[in-house]
Order: structure tokens, then sequence, then C-alpha cells
């Protein structure tokens, strides 16, 4: 974010005192619950959905085939893949936009986010789309990916398959598209990573949390992605975190 945006938040908090901030520490492999739940009166789980969807297609891994989320993670670190000419981003979140934006940004000449339904159906709200196409990308909707294309192993493009709903079903046309790339950025959602909450309960990849983002463990909160709590943007983690802070408080105080 310009200005240095999101340091200075982080700043201000961390201003407020008494926050102990742990680094490189894993929930599951460093970090278990039941030793937080022993040492503290209550935790809070915001881990989030951290595991990208896999495409799991013929060719997804051919070299130039990037999980969306590794490639902005790579580029916060200032060490982001090279882009060549052409960037296909398959997927239609937020998480789609932001790789296809800075894609162009990095200089690759021709940036195409393919969608298998809709932009009415996509992921990313209107103003991404908008900013997304301002920024150079081009947003094709209706494309279906079948296949990853390669030779000598690297990608050289993507087959799609146009799509149409019939009685409200997603159903593919027999028509193929190709598409030609040299980077593949892919952005077909994430999963929880479940394997980290032993002892808390999940139901359809999301932790189960009551009106007061209570788990079934006693003082064991969560929020956020990880939680179906309603829209999955950033507002919405932040106005958990208030709700479950308030919530903690008074379990605390109550004993």
């Amino acid at each position: 974010m310009t200005g240095d945006f999101a340091q200075r938040e982080v700043a201000f908090i961390l201003g407020l005192g008494g926050i102990a901030l742990h680094y490189g520490k894993r929930l599951g492999r460093d970090v278990q619950i039941d030793a937080l739940s022993k040492d503290y009166d209550a935790v809070f789980l915001a881990i989030g959905l951290g595991r990208p969807r896999a495409l799991g297609l013929e060719g997804d891994a051919l070299d130039g085939v990037v999980q969306a989320l590794n490639f902005i993670e790579r580029l916060r670190q200032g060490t982001p893949p090279a882009v060549g000419r052409r960037t296909v981003v398959i997927g239609g979140g937020n998480t789609a936009v932001d790789a296809a934006i800075q894609a162009h940004c990095l200089g690759a000449e021709e940036v195409v986010m393919a969608y298998r339904r809709g932009t009415d159906q996509m992921g990313a709200t209107a103003w991404e789309q908008q900013l997304a196409r301002i920024s150079g990308v081009v947003i094709k909707s209706w494309l279906a990916p079948k296949r990853i294309l390669g030779s000598g192993g690297a990608v050289t493009g993507v087959l799609f398959e146009r799509t149409h709903l019939v009685d409200g079903r997603l159903t593919g046309t027999g028509v193929d598209v190709e598409l030609p790339a040299d980077l593949v950025l892919t952005a077909v959602g994430q999963e929880l990573c479940e394997d980290d909450l032993t002892g808390i309960a999940v139901t359809a990849g999301r932790v189960d949390v009551d009106a007061d983002y209570r788990t079934g463990r006693p003082g064991v909160f969560a929020g956020g992605d990880c939680v179906k709590s309603g829209l999955d943007l950033t507002v919405q983690a932040v106005e958990d975190g208030k709700r479950a802070a308030l919530a903690i408080d008074r379990f605390i105080r109550r004993g």
C-alpha cells in the first residue's frame, strides 16, 4: 500500500505497549493449542486460509506455473519471478486481481485474467475489476482451464474451454480457446490448514464459532477468513477481531 500505510498502522498498534511478537512460529509445528491454553487465559485464532488450492490440471508442474499467493509473497520480499511478455492469471478473486496488476507493473506486455464464470459471479469486487482494467489487465470470462501447455519443461500457454449456464449449472460448450503465456498465475481459492487445529471443530473448511467467536474449546476464539462470518474482505476480518476482543474481555472478567 502507498505511503507505508500498513507499516504505520502496525507501528501505531505496537506503540500501545504490552504487545510481544514471536516470528517464525507456526501453529501445529512450533506452538500447540493445548500449550497456549495452559499458558494464557484466552487464545484468538486469526490464521486465515493459508493453503492455496491446487489447480489439479495436466501441466501445472511446468516451469512458469506459479501460485498467485506465492507470487505476491515473493513480490513483497523483493524477489518476484520474471513475468516475460505474456501472463495469464487463472481465477476471479481479489488475489487474482492483485497478481494480475502486479504482473503488469513488473513489465508484462499482456496480462489476461481468465475466469470460468461471468464477471457478476467473480469474487473480486466491481471496484477491484475496474482497477484491473484501468491498470491494463484484460478480463476474459466464461473460460474454464483444461490443460497447461508447455514445451521443453516450460509453460507456453493455457487451453481453456468456453462455458455457459444451462439451467443454472456451469457447462462446457465444447469450444476451446488457447491463450499463450510465459507465466501462469493460479488463484483458484485458498483452504484452511486443518492439520494445525487439533481439537478444534471445522465444518466445510471453516472453524466453527458461535456468535461471540468462541470455538468449542473454552477460552479459544477465532475470526477472520478462517471462520464464516461474512464477506471475505479485510474490513470483515477487522470487525471479527473487534467483536472477538470484546467477547474475550467479557470471558476473562467473568472468570
